[in-house]
């Protein structure tokens, strides 16, 4: 049987902890190491338990979940962060992404689908909802110093490619993708893995950011 995830609450409201704690506590393949309201007191308990994932608000008190999760990322290169906020504006999102979180949840996420993206940010995936997808989709788009930009040859897209791509800037996860495409998790991986070596980027979230860019995703 294989270890459970580690994971640690980052929460300043204690009902959001309570809330992620019952189905943290309820799920096999997770143990719940610790809980903190505050990003100074993460970092300590981070370098306590040692976590594998950090569940992590963005406003908090005494000091906030973007410097909190530089400073953690920097520290602990394999540690995995997923931001959880009510607020999916650009100067939250672009920020939070920037220093290293492996996704970012709004709060009326399911905690079903938390959980998900806790896993898929312990394999080492990324995880946007959909709302923080659209808001980076449109930020991009909208930024002067970002414009629309004409594809290079080598940067074409296949059909298929050009379809998970679509679907990524929806916020679906790699099995969302797969369902949606009628496709193995296994094949969504080799087209966003294609994807990442055509655009010379690092990952899925870089991936969206360059759609955005190239004008192949818009907002509906």
């Amino acid at each position: 049987m294989s270890e459970p995830i580690r994971v640690i609450i980052v929460d300043d409201e204690w009902l959001v902890r309570a809330a992620l704690r019952v189905f943290l506590e309820s799920s096999e393949g997770f143990e719940l190491v610790g809980e903190a309201d505050n990003g100074a007191d993460a970092i300590t308990l981070v370098r306590a338990t040692q976590p594998d994932v950090v569940l992590m608000d963005v406003q908090m008190p005494v000091m906030d979940g973007i410097e909190t999760t530089q400073r953690l990322t920097k520290e602990f290169p394999g540690l995995k962060i997923v931001a959880l906020t009510t607020f999916s504006t650009e100067r939250v999102i672009v920020p939070m992404l920037s220093v290293g979180a492996s996704g970012f949840l709004v709060k009326d996420t399911s905690p079903e689908q938390i959980l998900d993206a806790a896993r898929t940010a312990y394999d080492g995936g990324y995880v946007l909802s959909p709302r923080v997808a659209k808001e980076l989709v449109s930020s991009v788009q909208t930024t002067a110093a970002l414009p629309v930009r004409e594809m290079h040859r080598d940067e074409e897209l296949t059909d298929r490619e050009l379809q998970a791509v679509t679907l990524l800037a929806q916020g679906m996860s790699n099995a969302e993708i797969a369902a949606a495409m009628f496709v193995s998790e296994a094949t969504v991986k080799s087209h966003l893995g294609r994807i990442t070596a055509k655009w010379n980027v690092r990952d899925r979230i870089q991936v969206l950011i360059r759609a955005a860019q190239l004008g192949l995703v818009t907002l509906n």
